[in-house]
């Protein structure tokens, strides 16, 4: 007669089952682990990328302010140089118009100054700081010494021109007269520093 131990054979089939059962809760386990640390990582990043998108739109919001901060200085100063510009404008104005006003003052007197003895001027014309001069005197070297006498005043620009000159024939009364007309340019710069008398000048030059 034959016997079979069933029990045993149970208990191994028991153990089998046993050990298919932890094992498969150890996998399980090992999953949940794997998906829990997985949505931790995925937590975190999420968390770190929103940090990272406040600051950033923080820095961004920073960078506007001062550029309308910067913005009104840079217009502030551009207002403040083109006052700055207005004001030289006018004053440059003012001192040409001060300067202007003397200038006839300064004319008539460097001309009168410059006269030598017997010449005598009778036109005097004016067109901006070009003068045109008309007179008379009695020889070539009176006239040569009033050309130089004006250009050494550094109140007309060189040269003085000769425009025309003539010989009016006189009498036995009255000597030959030589007619002149001359021009030059009078020069603002010379009012700044008052020129000496022209060398060679004598007062007793009449104006006729």
């Amino acid at each position: 007669m034959i016997r079979i131990n069933l029990l045993a054979t149970e208990r191994r089939a028991a153990k089998a089952v046993s050990k298919g059962f932890q094992a498969g809760q150890k996998m399980m386990v090992i999953g949940s682990l794997v998906l829990v640390l997985a949505l931790v990582g995925i937590g975190w990043r999420y968390w770190a990328l929103g940090n990272q998108e406040r600051e950033m739109e923080e820095q961004i919001a920073a960078a506007q302010r001062e550029e309308t901060r910067l913005a009104e200085i840079l217009k502030q100063v551009q207002e403040f140089e083109a006052r700055k510009t207005q004001l030289e404008q006018r004053v440059a104005l003012i001192d040409e118009l001060r300067k202007g006003q003397n200038a006839p003052v300064h004319m008539i007197d460097q001309i009168s100054r410059s006269l030598p003895d017997m010449t005598w001027l009778t036109e005097m014309s004016q067109n901006g700081y070009t003068m045109t001069i008309k007179g008379r005197c009695l020889t070539l070297t009176s006239l040569s010494d009033f050309i130089g006498n004006l250009e050494a005043t550094r109140y007309f620009m060189r040269p003085v021109e000769i425009v025309s000159s003539s010989v009016e024939q006189g009498d036995a009364k009255r000597p030959d007269l030589i007619q002149f007309e001359i021009r030059g340019t009078f020069q603002m710069s010379g009012i700044e520093s008052v020129a000496p008398p022209p060398p060679g000048t004598k007062k007793g030059g009449r104006r006729g």
